[in-house]
């Protein structure tokens, strides 16, 4: 008995654009799991109801760009979406929060 990749036919010869952690577009076999603006530089799920109105009204469309996974987002310099990834969200928050603030304390004693 033979297995069946679960992408459609028509991916199973296709190649895929998708960035590294450098930033860099690179081709793949398989389709990115993440979704992202290249110029906000925010990523989330495919399915994100926030990016889905933004494709439908256009524009968006120009400056998608996709990632294999999370980590590959996060390292070439993107945050998450806090539509679709509230927890995350709040995490990469908190950490520029944390490191505005020591910077301003630098600053306020150089």
């Amino acid at each position: 008995m033979k297995k069946f990749s679960r992408l459609p036919r028509r991916a199973l010869n296709k190649t895929f654009t998708l960035l590294g952690p450098d930033g860099k577009p690179y081709a793949s076999t398989t389709p990115g799991a993440f979704g992202g603006h290249r110029g906000n530089k925010l990523y989330g799920r495919l399915d994100c109801r926030a990016a889905l109105r933004a494709i439908a009204r256009g524009g968006y469309v120009k400056h998608r760009v996709f990632f294999a996974d999370e980590a590959t987002a996060v390292a070439a310099g993107y945050r998450p979406c806090a539509v679709c990834l509230p927890r995350e969200y709040a995490v990469w928050k908190k950490v520029q929060r944390a490191q505005s603030s020591s910077r301003v304390r630098k600053k306020a004693y150089s």
